[in-house]
């Protein structure tokens, strides 16, 4: 085995009926990744949520046979893997409960930039939105941020291109997994991207760009962008739905206007309509209300989590005792195993602690 960490990252995504949220609780009752495969049975079932099926399916999956073969892709496409337990797990990401368990990068990537821009919109846009989209993509680069988009035809394709053309990093999330580039006419951009970017996605390698994988995807540039653009979008066309996500993660976005009697424009002045997205004027209104000028880092906005009182004083204790074992914990928080647990999954998915092997924590560095 050449990486045994990498190794057992890849292993657990491929257990059935494993989805990640039972991944990352497993993986935090028991301490460690490789745990998941080694583990007593009796230990495995005193997990919440884990019962008898998924014990079942964990012992009697090709898990390990999977992650081998992936294994091997990886290093033979020089794919970068990253566990949500990894400090380059992108921050944004994480805040999510629906994140992913991996993520495949490609490229000279930066996962946690200090300013993201989503720039989306529909395959075929009009050639206002073309122009509207390459102004919107150039002026932003004033403030230095990462684009974002999903390799599409039409309006990504447009900004990705433009960040690339400004020598401005860019990031392209895909439906699919990184052995294929789609659509294949973005192949080569999306070699150009990886000098100052590329590309990420959740999906095992050989993973086809099957059509539910695409909503799915949408989650994710919701989560990665601190502020969503949709230059053109139909009501029912995969940018409307990351703007839904966005507005349900709490992101601010923008849309450009159209007329009325323009399809491509429907899902734009609906989001508008409904007070779903502040009508797009200038790159300058965006600066205005995130306080780009003024506005804290990512590092100093993590701080701003808002807790429950319970964890922040499990959070302290941890502080002042690190490397304390579970049972200490319950001892000095008096808190119910049941709800400790629940308080340290979200502390852990938040960035702000670790649990090391042996159901040990420390303070996230």
């Amino acid at each position: 085995m050449k990486d045994n960490d990498i190794f057992y990252k890849l292993a657990i995504s491929f257990i059935p009926t494993i989805g990640a949220v039972h991944a990352k609780t497993l993986i935090s009752y028991l301490g460690a990744i490789d745990r998941v495969f080694t583990a007593k049975k009796s230990e495995i079932l005193k997990i919440p949520g884990i019962g008898e099926k998924k014990y079942n399916a964990i012992i009697n999956s090709n898990a390990l046979k999977l992650a081998e073969k992936e294994l091997d892709l990886i290093e033979k496409h020089n794919i970068d893997v990253v566990s949500y337990l990894d400090n380059e797990y992108p921050k944004r990401l994480k805040q999510q409960n629906d994140c992913p368990l991996l993520l495949y990068s490609s490229g000279n990537l930066d996962l946690n930039p200090k300013r993201t821009v989503a720039i989306i919109g529909t395959r075929s846009p009009s050639f206002y939105g073309q122009l509207q989209c390459e102004k919107i993509a150039k002026e932003i680069q004033k403030y230095n941020v990462t684009i974002i988009s999903g390799l599409a035809y039409g309006i990504d394709t447009i900004a990705h291109r433009t960040a690339y053309n400004s020598n401005s990093p860019t990031i392209g999330v895909l439906g699919n997994g990184l052995e294929t580039i789609y659509p294949s006419s973005n192949y080569s951009l999306a070699q150009k991207m990886k000098i100052n970017g590329g590309l990420i996605s959740e999906y095992p390698m050989q993973t086809q760009p099957e059509r539910e994988n695409f909503p799915k995807r949408n989650r994710i540039i919701a989560s990665l962008a601190d502020v969503i653009i949709v230059v053109e979008s139909a009501r029912k066309g995969g940018s409307f739905i990351t703007a839904e996500f966005a507005n349900n993660y709490s992101k601010d976005v923008f849309a450009l206007p159209g007329k009325l009697t323009d399809t491509m424009s429907e899902g734009c002045n609906h989001l508008i309509k409904t007070h779903k997205a502040h009508l797009y004027t200038t790159v300058e209104d965006i600066a205005y209300i995130n306080r780009w000028d003024t506005a804290p880092s990512f590092k100093q906005m993590s701080l701003l989590i808002d807790l429950d009182p319970k964890e922040s004083k499990i959070l302290e204790i941890i502080k002042n005792k690190p490397n304390i074992s579970l049972d200490v914990l319950v001892y000095e928080s008096q808190v119910q195993l049941s709800m400790l647990s629940s308080f340290l999954i979200n502390l852990e998915f938040n960035g702000l602690i670790k649990c090391l092997p042996g159901k040990k924590y420390v303070i996230s560095k």
